[in-house]
Order: structure tokens, then C-alpha cells, then sequence
């Protein structure tokens, strides 16, 4: 589409944007780089509906009323995909945005699935388990009872403040309203693995982020771009929030890239050292006392956001939306952003970043490692048959008859190691990681194609953008929805 053919007109932006606007915003700058005609834009940015459900639930003997959200941004793709946030800062336009982000997320990485979000207003340290299960219920009723659950139309998965025993909770209240569902499980993913969850899911979105940062140092001219030099190891890494995603980001890159963590940053402050943190001990501490401080032997700061801005290579903000502001983005140090959050980094601070010269690794492609396994997983409970199952000992019989055939040429035997490397046929998680990783690396050069071709995205956000936007215009103008 040309861009003569679009009378599309960007809405002013508010001087104290909120969520969604920030991220229309950005929407906006690949809009304008495609040319999109006006009626179609605004037909990809619109949220195409939100439920509010407001619900009682009796809690030691007192009645509280709960108030939560399902918002679907696109179903242009079916189902609808998208985390369940439990906190007491949700909110509607939260969750508008995230599941606009969802929506390009998805279609970044090549997943079949719309944009999707919830949010419940609650903090879950205020309540006994046996509470939470009541309450998580009675939420997953009311989804129920406006459509917002179900195998083929609505698919939450596990978010901040929820997990494994969230979904598991929700996917059994399903099953009890839908005991003829075959493919129940399918209505949620983020399951335990007892109760139709998939290996590999937990880490997918920390082992996603490290796919994603792996892929871009293969770019040397990419690497040079953002100013920096090799490879991953010997890298400062600066990390906010050490949750799920925090946590097996700073894992992996530290054990298996030679990375190092100098900074841990949590809402209670900030964990420093140079010379690099020991992430296993760190998490250790983390889940005995539930904070950074004390931790023996390193620094510990209180002023957490101030380490946002502590030299480093590396910034990876993986806790909250709009961490990086317009107000602390002039004075980062960082080379190189990495958001492993959704939304970290604010669209004027976003702009302040792009001008500053430094490189910023888009959340919808960098943190899409959750929602890929989440198809995995989906897919699984539809075909209700674990991967690897038919082919796993038939490709590890091939493997040995290789090793028999090499040894009989070569009048030695093969080494242990290489032998049992040889003969090993592939497991599940083996599957999932060679998935996860193909899933990033094609989707990292659809970005770089799409930033090549059109010269006005300067950006890798908006030239991820580019390829969401283009994907979901095909999808309305190929259904005749014009």
C-alpha cells in the first residue's frame, strides 16, 4: 500500500501517556512507514472488546468483592492468547495494552494465535492458598460466563502473580463446566506437567530472552551498530526483576554464555558487584528471605531505580511496564536494552533512546519465548500425544545403527561421549528448545528484513512492528473485512 493511499492520523499523545497509548504510539511509526490505509490501522489498534467482572467470594467469614479483566485486542487468528496478572496495581488500561502487545507478539513469531489479557486486582501474599483457589475459581467462572474461556476462542496462560496452580485451578473449573471437552487441558497453558503441561515451559521466557540476545551477537554488524564488540561472554549485564523471567535469564546467561551479572535490581533495591553476582546463590537468598538485602559480601543499595543507570553493556528490564521514562532514559549507559518485559521502556523514552544512539531489542520479540511454548503446549493438549513419542527410540535405533557403521569402517571404536550423544534420540524438552530457539532466530530475520526494506525503519522496534502490522492487514484484507 502506498503511502499516498493512507489518510491515517495519529492521535496526539497526552502529556502523561498511558499504557496503550504508549504502545499505539509505536504502532503508530510502523503504520506510517507501511502506508496503511486509515480504516485498516485503525482496525488492527482497536481493542475489540473487554470484559469487567466484579465478584464476591467469602474470605474467613467477611464477603470481598474482586474486580478483574479480560480484554481481547484481536481474533483475527483464534483463540485469543494472553497471560492472567494478579496484583493490586491492575488495571484496565493495563490490560488493554498487554494485549495489544500480545497481538503482535504473536504474529512477530509466527504463532497462530490473537492478542489476549487479563488482570485481577488482588495481591496474592494477602491470602492462604485455600483462599486463592476460591477466588481463582470463582474468576475463572465469570470468564466462562462471557466467553472468555475456552480451547478455541480464549487461552490465558500464567502471568505476574499467578503460575502452574493458577492454571491448574482454572483449567479444572472448565472441566467441571465442560465434562464432554475433549481437549479441555487445551483451555489454559502454564500447566503442571502432571496436568497436561509441557516441559520447558517455566523457563521459556528467560531461556527465550537468552535465544534472543544468542541470535543477535551471530549479527557481528548488528553487534558493532550498537557498540559493542564478540560475544556474549565477559558482557555487564545490568538485570531488573529476578522472578521466573529474571531468574533463568541471569541462569543461563552467566552458566552457558560466560555473561556477567553485575546488578540485580527488585522493587525493596538494588544488588551490585563488578566482578559479577552469583545468580544460583543470589536466588538461593531470594527465596529463604524473600529480598536482596543481606545478602553476605555484595552491595546492596535501596535506591533500586537509581541502578537502572549504572554502566554496563547490557540492560535488561524484566520486572514492570515503563521503568525507562523520559525522565531517566538521557542518563542510561547502557550499549545495548534488552526488554524482557512487556512494555519497559516508554515511547518518549523510547525515542530518547533512538536518538541517544542506543540499540533497543523490542519486548514483542525478545519475551515471546512464553507464548511460543504456550502454542506447544496448546498444540500437545489438541493432540493429546506428548512430542518425541512416536519418534523418539526409532531415531535413537538409527543412531546406533550410525555408530555400528562407523566403527566397522574405521576399525575403532566411537568414544563414549560422542557415542551416547549419537544414539540419543530427542526428549521433549530437547524439542521444545530446538523449537523455541528456531521459532526467535526466524522471527530476529523477518525483523532484519523488514528494517532493510523499508528504510524508515530505522529501529528494530519499529521494523518489528512492520512485520505484526503487515501479517495482521493481510489477515483483514484477505477475510474481505474492508
Amino acid at each position: 500500500m502506498s503511502a499516498a493511499a493512507s489518510s491515517y492520523t495519529p492521535a496526539a499523545l497526552p502529556e502523561q501517556a498511558s499504557f496503550t497509548a504508549s504502545v499505539d504510539r509505536m504502532a503508530d511509526r510502523a503504520i506510517a512507514v507501511l502506508g496503511l490505509d486509515a480504516g485498516i490501522a485503525r482496525a488492527i489498534k482497536t481493542c475489540q472488546s473487554i470484559v469487567e467482572v466484579n465478584f464476591a467470594v467469602e474470605i474467613k467469614g467477611r464477603t470481598e468483592v474482586f474486580t478483574g479483566w479480560r480484554a481481547t485486542h484481536s481474533h483475527h487468528r483464534l483463540p485469543a492468547k494472553g497471560g492472567i496478572r494478579y496484583a493490586p496495581i491492575v488495571n484496565q488500561d493495563e490490560v488493554r495494552a498487554l494485549a495489544a502487545l500480545m497481538s503482535y507478539k504473536c504474529a512477530i513469531v509466527d504463532v497462530p494465535f490473537g492478542g489476549a489479557k487479563g488482570g485481577l486486582i488482588i495481591d496474592p501474599a494477602r491470602y492462604e492458598v485455600a483462599d486463592l483457589e476460591r477466588i481463582t475459581r470463582r474468576f475463572a467462572e465469570e470468564l466462562m460466563r462471557h466467553g472468555c474461556l475456552s480451547p478455541a476462542l480464549n487461552v490465558p496462560a500464567p502471568d505476574m502473580g499467578t503460575g502452574e496452580r493458577e492454571m491448574a485451578w482454572i483449567a479444572d473449573s472448565y472441566r467441571r463446566q465442560h465434562p464432554d471437552d475433549l481437549n479441555h487441558l487445551a483451555c489454559v497453558t502454564g500447566k503442571p506437567l502432571h496436568l497436561g503441561g509441557i516441559t520447558g515451559r517455566t523457563e521459556a521466557t528467560g531461556r527465550g530472552v537468552v535465544y534472543a540476545l544468542r541470535e543477535f551477537f551471530r549479527g557481528a554488524d548488528d553487534v558493532k551498530a550498537a557498540g559493542l564488540a564478540g560475544g556474549l561472554a565477559g558482557k555487564r549485564i545490568v538485570l531488573q526483576g529476578f522472578g521466573n523471567v529474571g531468574y533463568h535469564a541471569a541462569r543461563l546467561l552467566c552458566a552457558e554464555d560466560g555473561a556477567k551479572i553485575t546488578a540485580i535490581i527488585r522493587r525493596e533495591g538494588a544488588l551490585i558487584c563488578e566482578a559479577g553476582l552469583a545468580v544460583e546463590a543470589v536466588h538461593e537468598h531470594l527465596q529463604a528471605t524473600r529480598t536482596l538485602a543481606g545478602f553476605p559480601g555484595e552491595q546492596f543499595s535501596p535506591q533500586g531505580a537509581a541502578a537502572l543507570e549504572l554502566d554496563c553493556d547490557i540492560l535488561i528490564p524484566a520486572a514492570m511496564e515503563a521503568q525507562i521514562t523520559a525522565a531517566n532514559a538521557p542518563r542510561l549507559k547502557a550499549q545495548l536494552v534488552v526488554e524482557a518485559a512487556d512494555g519497559p521502556v516508554t515511547a518518549d523514552a523510547d525515542t530518547i533512546l533512538r536518538e541517544r544512539g542506543i540499540t533497543v531489542l523490542p519486548d514483542a520479540w525478545v519475551n515471546a519465548g512464553g507464548v511460543t511454548v504456550s502454542y506447544f503446549e496448546w498444540i500437545r493438549n489438541l493432540a493429546h500425544l506428548r512430542f518425541g513419542r512416536l519418534e523418539r527410540r526409532l531415531d535413537e535405533a538409527r543412531g546406533e545403527q550410525l555408530v555400528t557403521a562407523m566403527e566397522a569402517l574405521t576399525g575403532k571404536p566411537v568414544p563414549a561421549p560422542l557415542r551416547g550423544n549419537l544414539v540419543k534420540g530427542a526428549a521433549e524438552i530437547d524439542l521444545v528448545r530446538s523449537g523455541l530457539d528456531d521459532t526467535l532466530r526466524d522471527a530476529w530475520q523477518a525483523i532484519r528484513e523488514a528494517r532493510a526494506a523499508h528504510p524508515a525503519a530505522t529501529d528494530y522496534r519499529t521494523a518489528a512492528y512492520v512485520v505484526a502490522i503487515s501479517k495482521i492487514a493481510r489477515h483483514y484484507t484477505d477475510k474481505g473485512l474492508r
